[in-house]
């Protein structure tokens, strides 16, 4: 198989960063107008920065407010204030599914695509991938488009701003990269551009979950208190640069599968998308039958962080056994990414995965309040 690495063209990440959207934008030869499709929260902050970086560099734009939704009526929406423009480049501002949202307009017209995030939630900023989800919020497709975005520009005194639990969030989905490519890389499995795993992504998603465990505790602490850092400043590199090219590059595994397959429980839904994955994480490794030194590793770093390891912490303290049959029969459905692992994987055995993981997450809360109980 032929191994491929996928990236944006330029990553720059800093405090005030958007003050040089313009410049670096004009740098890679980028032509206007431009179509910003934003969210309410980062056109509050970053409206009148845009204005002075934008017309320094001569570009003319347009606002497009987001629906809120990365729904296909949204982006026909977006197409059309595209088409009407008409733009040149889409410029994504926002949450995961704003950016979605421009990123799939900019594919389907065949412009350059900037992506500007406002939260370090999700690794998604940097891909090549648009999540398609129906007006009801339920997951429609997984669109893989032709490139990644031609920038990603990561202002950090913009981050600061948002709740310390989704930078946690990020961190929960940036834990799951390293594991994830780790099993793909034992398989032989394609990444998601169709390619085997490079070196360098594997280096990457290894350097994402070391950081993480380095700088973690301190980056939360910072995003408590709104200071930025170095730790803060590295873990929001670790969650959208390094775990975006190490998921792409290298491939998902079990533990985005376990996140999906959590999501049809509907008492789920108000957890977000990496304090899911996070208890992926630990299913998968339950499965995997790693070396308990590993899963107490990420046990230990779960419940410092204040991310889940149990199902209760994800609603689920009532959990039936026709719900769990559900969760692993949707993780495990023919296309799912945990059929990447290195050995064949059944609903059932997820079945058992989930309880162990959550049997040993309980006894680690257990130590954690001095009510210690072996596992």
């Amino acid at each position: 198989m032929i191994s491929i690495f996928s990236s944006p063209a330029r990553y720059t990440q800093g405090m005030n960063a958007t003050e040089i959207l313009g410049r670096e934008m004009a740098g890679l030869g980028l032509e206007g107008p431009a179509l910003i499709v934003t969210g309410k929260s980062a056109l509050a902050q970053l409206a009148d920065t845009w204005k002075e970086t934008l017309a320094e560099a001569g570009y003319s734009f347009s606002i497009h407010n987001f629906g809120g939704e990365c729904s296909l009526a949204e982006i026909w929406r977006i197409r059309r204030a595209a088409e009407a423009l008409p733009a040149r480049v889409i410029i994504g501002a926002g949450g995961g599914k704003a950016l979605d949202a421009a990123r799939a307009t900019a594919a389907e017209l065949d412009l350059p695509f900037v992506s500007c995030p406002t939260l370090a939630s999700t690794d998604a900023p940097c891909s090549a991938v648009s999540i398609i989800y129906t007006e009801a919020g339920l997951v429609a497709e997984v669109r893989i488009l032709p490139c990644n975005p031609v920038l990603v520009l990561v202002d950090t005194r913009v981050i600061v701003q948002a709740p310390a639990r989704l930078l946690i969030s990020g961190m929960g989905d940036a834990l799951a990269t390293w594991f994830e490519a780790r099993a793909c890389a034992a398989s032989n499995a394609q990444n998601l551009r169709g390619g085997s795993s490079t070196l360098s992504a594997l280096a990457l998603a290894e350097l994402c979950y070391r950081t993480l465990l380095q700088d973690g505790a301190a980056a939360i602490e910072a995003a408590r208190t709104r200071r930025i850092t170095p730790a803060f400043e590295r873990i929001v590199e670790a969650n959208t640069l390094l775990s975006g090219l190490g998921f792409e590059s290298s491939g998902l595994a079990a533990a985005h599968s376990i996140h999906n397959g959590l999501t049809v429980a509907p008492q789920t839904r108000a957890f977000y998308h990496g304090e899911k994955v996070a208890f992926g994480t630990l299913v998968q490794l339950v499965m995997e039958e790693s070396p308990f030194p590993e899963i107490e590793e990420v046990l230990g770093f779960c419940l410092q962080a204040g991310l889940p390891v149990t199902l209760a912490q994800i609603g689920l303290q009532e959990l039936t056994g026709e719900t769990l049959e559900k969760i692993a029969e949707r993780a495990t459905q023919t296309g799912e990414s945990i059929h990447n692992e290195p050995f064949e994987v059944s609903s059932a055995q997820v079945t058992r995965a989930v309880l162990r993981a959550d049997e040993l997450g309980r006894s680690w809360q257990g130590r954690l309040h001095g009510t210690s109980r072996k596992a």
